[in-house]
C-alpha cells in the first residue's frame, strides 16, 4: 500500500502547465510593453518634426510666421534669428473684436527689422460695413505695411451660414473699405472648408492665401502666392505654436 501512494503520488499532473501559462502572460507583457514604447517612441519624434519643420529655403527664400495673444509677449529678436522675413499679426475679429497684444506685436517686429502685416478675422454673423469700422479704427495705414489679411472660416461662436450671394456681396464691400484705408489691395485667407461651401477664390478676385499643413494647398481656385506650411511650429521666442508660412516667388508656377 505504501509503495502504491507513492506510484499514485508520483502520477499526479506537475504544476508546469500553470507555470507555462504565467510565462507566456509574462512574456506577452513585456513584447506590448516594448511595442507601446515604440509607439510613444515613434510619435514623440513625430512631434518633434513637426515642431521644427519648415519648406526648404532654397526653394521658398522668403519665410516668415503668424503670431496672435496666445504666443505671449513675443521676444522679435529671436523670431528674426530663426528665420522670419515677415510677421502676419492677428489684429481684429468681426465688429469689437481686437488682439490685445497686437499693437504690442506690431511696434516690436518692426522694430527687429521684420514686415508686417495684419489680420482681420471675418465673422459671418456680423455686417461687412461694421467689421471694416473695427479693422479700420485699429490698423493704422502704413507705406511700408504688408497687405492686410482677411481670414475666412467658421467659427463655433457664429452659426450663421448666409448663401454664397450674400456672403461674396458682403466680403465685396468689406474689402473695398479695409482697402481704401490701407491704400494697397488685400489677401484673402480661406480654409479648406469653408472655401469647400463658399469658392471665394472663384468669386472674389484676390491674392490668395491657403493652409495645409506639411503639403502644399490645392483647394483654390487659382494658385496660392501665400502658404500656411505648419502650424506646429515652436519657437524660442514664443509661447505655444506659430504658424509658418511661405511666400511663393514671382514668376513661380505650381
Amino acid at each position: 500500500m505504501r509503495a502504491g501512494a507513492v506510484s499514485n503520488r508520483s502520477k499526479r499532473p506537475a504544476a508546469k502547465p500553470v507555470k507555462d501559462w504565467r510565462a507566456a502572460i509574462a512574456r506577452w507583457l513585456r513584447r506590448a510593453g516594448a511595442i507601446l514604447l515604440l509607439i510613444l517612441l515613434a510619435a514623440g519624434l513625430a512631434l518633434w518634426w513637426a515642431a521644427r519643420w519648415t519648406p526648404p529655403r532654397e526653394q521658398f527664400p522668403i519665410q516668415g510666421v503668424t503670431i496672435d495673444a496666445g504666443n505671449g509677449p513675443v521676444h522679435w529678436g529671436s523670431i528674426k534669428a530663426a528665420g522670419a522675413d515677415f510677421a502676419y499679426v492677428m489684429a481684429t475679429d468681426g465688429t469689437d473684436g481686437l488682439d490685445p497684444m497686437f499693437t504690442r506685436n506690431m511696434a516690436a517686429a518692426r522694430e527687429a527689422g521684420i514686415q508686417t502685416g495684419a489680420i482681420h478675422r471675418y465673422s459671418l454673423c456680423r455686417l461687412a460695413t461694421d467689421q471694416a469700422s473695427n479693422f479700420i479704427r485699429h490698423v493704422s495705414r502704413r507705406a511700408d505695411a504688408l497687405p492686410a489679411v482677411v481670414w475666412l472660416d467658421y467659427d463655433d461662436r457664429c452659426p450663421d451660414r448666409p448663401t454664397r450671394a450674400l456672403l461674396l456681396s458682403e466680403l465685396a464691400t468689406f474689402l473695398a473699405q479695409i482697402e481704401a484705408h490701407m491704400g494697397k489691395r488685400s489677401l484673402i485667407a480661406p480654409g479648406p472648408a469653408f472655401e469647400a461651401d463658399y469658392k471665394v477664390t472663384e468669386g472674389i478676385a484676390r491674392t490668395t492665401w491657403l493652409r495645409r499643413d506639411f503639403f502644399e494647398p490645392d483647394y483654390g481656385a487659382h494658385p496660392w502666392a501665400m502658404w500656411q506650411a505648419n502650424n506646429f511650429v515652436r519657437l524660442s521666442g514664443a509661447d505655444g505654436t506659430v504658424g509658418w508660412n511661405v511666400l511663393r516667388g514671382e514668376g513661380e508656377t505650381p
